[in-house]
């Protein structure tokens, strides 16, 4: 079984606090994971991470998203680059000592984009370090650009590039908060969890699908709920689950197929 896991940016760093890692709880998911691999050897998992408030604090400083049109531009992307393998060195660093056999692939070296959009990338990496019995780590990156010169590409966009030839049966997306909400929670207390949410219910609910909290060059929760099902669509049979990595042990009961946040599905 292949499951794409990927620990929100808002999950493990302060993303109010420049470059502030959220050290705990890093090293309890790193410790779920582990218990989880031992507990099902079969599993085959790729980690992705956002970059919080380490890369995003860089990319929103330089609009490197929008595209690198000169020097100063350049050096952004370079510095939004470098932000964003510090981070990954800390969580790679945190599986490893779990147990976990994780391997760091950077992203920016392999993804080429047009206008965007990824038209190459680590798929034949990541599928290498899978068959070794690795747990390949990504994360998001900046991305040279045949169109806008240089760009980020988040993680849920690298999971949905990867999907195309590495088709998951889950993908697990961890934040801060349990699942997708009628409202935000953090804001509006009487908020009511989704427990499932596919193509027909999406309407009932966009209104209420706001941004991240803290700084996010990747569109935010609205955004990843579109991802996440336009992913099933062309995923049959995939589930993606919206769950909190705050809470102990929900991550490693997403990742054993218990029922835990929202249940995104065609």
């Amino acid at each position: 079984m292949l499951v794409f896991l990927k620990l929100g940016g808002s999950l493990i760093t302060e993303k109010r606090q420049p470059e502030t890692p959220r050290l705990e709880v890093i090293a309890r998911l790193a410790a779920e994971l582990a218990a989880v691999q031992q507990a099902n050897p079969a599993l085959q998992l790729v980690v992705g991470h956002g970059s919080g408030s380490f890369g995003h604090l860089y990319g929103h400083r330089y609009g490197t998203r929008a595209g690198v049109r000169d020097a100063v531009g350049w050096y952004g992307f370079a510095a939004t680059g470098d932000a964003a393998a510090r981070l990954n060195r800390i969580v790679t660093a945190q599986l490893l000592q779990a147990g976990v056999p994780a391997w760091s692939i950077q992203p920016s070296a392999l993804l080429r984009c047009q206008d965007g959009q990824i038209v190459a990338g680590p798929e034949a990496t990541v599928a290498a370090a899978l068959a070794q019995g690795l747990t390949p780590v990504v994360y998001g990156d900046v991305a040279l650009d045949s169109v806008r010169g240089g760009t980020i590409v988040s993680t849920e966009e690298l999971f949905e590039y990867l999907a195309l030839t590495l088709p998951p049966q889950c993908m697990v997306l961890a934040g801060e908060v349990d699942g997708i909400f009628t409202a935000d929670p953090l804001q509006e207390p009487a908020a009511q969890l989704l427990a499932t949410i596919t193509p027909a219910s999406l309407g009932a609910i966009v209104a209420g699908l706001g941004g991240s909290h803290g700084v996010d060059v990747t569109g935010g929760m609205r955004a990843k709920v579109l991802q996440a099902l336009a992913m099933v669509r062309r995923n049959p049979g995939l589930q993606v689950v919206v769950c909190s990595g705050m809470l102990a042990g929900h991550v490693r009961s997403a990742l054993a197929g218990q029922a835990v946040g929202t249940r995104i599905y065609a």
